[in-house]
């Protein structure tokens, strides 16, 4: 088994504690019951991308866990575990070449594809599937949550995650930028 760095395991808990506070007080209300447009998901597709998908699903566990607490209605756990395989699939992503946050400005096009396809993924099958199981919960009503959920978050995920890759580029030492010339 491979062992987390200590700079992994810190950036769980940042993550987590980001996605929270993100997922707890800039949440933007939506047209359909019990959905909110979110935030967190540009910031966890970031971080998945640059720390694995172990951490990318941690952060989206504990986080989203942390907000549904909060609230006071419980833990949902069905959305709880689409944002963890949410954070999962982005971090596999992010494994391959061209989806790398320190390339540029080519991986906008690669990163925002792939956020797409994982939303979709997590918010129109997983979710509405565990909602059945767990909750039997009505058809109607999860397929309305989930398109609306996934839909409002590729679109921020799309702003805010493409805008952290982009900063983290450009923020990353170019290679022989150290150098002193003479």
């Amino acid at each position: 088994m491979k062992k987390f760095s200590v700079k992994t395991i810190v950036a769980i808990g940042i993550g987590a504690a980001l996605f929270f506070v993100l997922g707890r007080f800039v949440s933007i209300p939506s047209p359909v019951p019990n959905t909110t447009i979110n935030v967190q998901y540009g910031l966890l597709a970031f971080m998945s991308i640059i720390y694995g998908p172990i951490a990318g699903a941690l952060i989206g566990l504990i986080g989203h866990a942390l907000i549904d607490f909060s609230f006071g209605w419980g833990i949902w756990w069905s959305w709880v575990l689409a944002s963890a395989a949410f954070g999962a699939l982005m971090g596999i992503a992010g494994t391959t070449r061209k989806l790398r946050c320190e390339i540029g400005k080519e991986s906008i096009l690669p990163f925002n594809v792939c956020q797409v396809i994982c939303h979709i993924f997590s918010w129109g099958v997983i979710a509405p599937a565990l909602d059945i199981a767990i909750y039997q919960e009505p058809m109607e009503k999860l397929f309305a949550q989930g398109l609306m959920a996934g839909v409002g978050n590729a679109v921020t995920t799309a702003i805010v995650g493409t805008l952290l890759c982009v900063a983290y580029a450009a923020a990353k030492p170019k290679a022989g930028s150290l150098n002193k010339e003479d």
